[in-house]
């Protein structure tokens, strides 16, 4: 490759900061990286995607990269960037968590290339061993309280009045002995992580330093944020999750695709492996014809693809397009009711579609579409009633069981854009 790790990085926005002589190390070398990852819901969330996708980034690069699963620290608890302390989970809990981080992260980083196969490590493997006179003699004599709480992560929550426990506040001792752990059996000499991670992770590199007299590195990366100042990774149903039970590949797609024009060129930097010539091109293309949102489009198939596959993402783009007339059929019932979860329903007896069924404008007039049989019969006439998605040609013509997609749903439409979905009760 003709640049380095760091100007890649570098030109996609990515350095926040770094400790002196970081940006020489992995110009010079391949070495051992770590990033943690905290381990206290079973699933990483989009926030989590700039340092994973650094981590895949500096692998690509020839380094060794090892996700460290946070088993033990998250016991604990990161007071970083929290306002409050976190509730306390149990070890059956976390280990759960852990268990499904680890099958999300194959998704980004290379565990089967021979050269510099990623590795997943949970902190709980040494924490938990740790006796507690000989980690106070061992690594507590080496933080002064006036060191620590210099660091923002500890010096935020002091100014509030609810202060920070001491659970909370030896948090920055426990990630500096995994970096010192991991040091010593791994011969790992940098880590990463958010910008949030800045104290903890320089917290590290003292430890080491004072313990072994050598030199380790650290590099942080920003924290997104959105050009209206909402907060990224966000929507009114909470967060953007990576697995696909709590956020589906549709709606990962879906927010994706509504990235705003000022954020997507940033995004498309962060988010995808596409080259600096790509990502200018569709920069030029989000000034010069926005409403076409080809970098959205791209952004959002990029991201959606190498996290879901070809073929969640082919579903999901087939999703995208039924609000605006695409094809229903093919999709499932969780599919369909995830797409029209937010557009008014209504239920109806299955009953009610047997045999004959009934006329098209009485299950239009039954929906609130429509006012009355007359204002239906005019709206069909005008070719502005739909069926999913198909065009109403006459009024009177039968809905029958033979219509239910899925065997549960009707999708109603007038106009362009006004749905309604029924749900079929058996």
């Amino acid at each position: 490759m003709s640049q380095s790790i760091f100007e890649e990085l570098q030109w996609r926005g990515m350095i926040f900061d770094c400790t002196e002589g970081a940006q020489d190390l992995v110009a010079r070398e391949k070495v051992t990286v770590y990033n943690g990852f905290d381990a206290t819901a079973a699933s990483l969330h989009i926030g989590h995607m700039v340092p994973l996708l650094a981590l895949a980034r500096l692998q690509r690069f020839g380094h060794h990269p090892i996700a460290l699963a946070g088993g033990g620290t998250s016991m604990v608890g990161d007071p970083s960037g929290k306002s409050a302390e976190r509730n306390l989970l149990s070890r059956e809990q976390i280990d759960y968590n852990v268990a499904a981080i680890k099958g999300q992260l194959a998704h980004f980083l290379d565990f089967e290339v021979k050269s510099n196969p990623a590795r997943v490590m949970n902190n709980a493997d040494w924490l938990l061993k740790l006796n507690l006179v000989d980690f106070l003699r061992d690594v507590g004599k080496h933080f002064s309280i006036n060191y620590m709480i210099t660091k923002d992560s500890v010096k935020t929550r002091l100014e509030r009045e609810e202060g920070i426990s001491f659970t909370e506040f030896s948090y920055m001792l426990m990630q500096s002995y995994d970096f010192l752990h991991l040091f010593e059996q791994e011969n790992c000499r940098l880590q990463t992580g958010g910008s949030d991670q800045w104290g903890n992770i320089t917290a590290g590199v003292e430890l080491v330093r004072r313990t072994h007299g050598a030199q380790v590195f650290g590099m942080v990366y920003p924290l997104i944020t959105k050009a209206d100042g909402s907060k990224f990774g966000k929507t009114e149903s909470g967060a953007v999750w990576l697995d696909p039970a709590r956020t589906s590949p549709y709606r990962f797609f879906q927010f994706w695709l509504n990235t705003d024009d000022r954020d997507v060129i940033n995004y498309l930097k962060f988010f995808t492996f596409l080259d600096r010539e790509t990502i200018t091109e569709l920069e030029q293309a989000t000034v010069q014809h926005p409403e076409q949102r080809s970098a959205q489009r791209k952004l959002a198939r990029e991201i959606t693809g190498l996290l879901h596959g070809e073929t969640a993402l082919s579903k999901a783009e087939q999703a995208a397009q039924v609000l605006f007339g695409g094809e229903i059929s093919g999709l499932s019932a969780a599919e369909i009711e995830d797409i029209f979860a937010d557009i008014p329903s209504s239920t109806l007896p299955l009953t009610a579609l047997e045999g004959a069924g009934q006329p098209a404008l009485d299950v239009f007039v039954g929906s609130g579409l429509v006012k009355s049989k007359g204002e239906a019969r005019r709206a069909v006439a005008e070719g502005g009633m739909y069926l999913n998605n198909h065009r109403v040609e006459d009024a009177n013509i039968p809905v029958t069981l033979s219509d239910l997609v899925e065997g549960h749903f009707l999708v109603l439409r007038r106009g362009r854009k006004n749905y309604h979905l029924i749900k079929v009760l058996r």
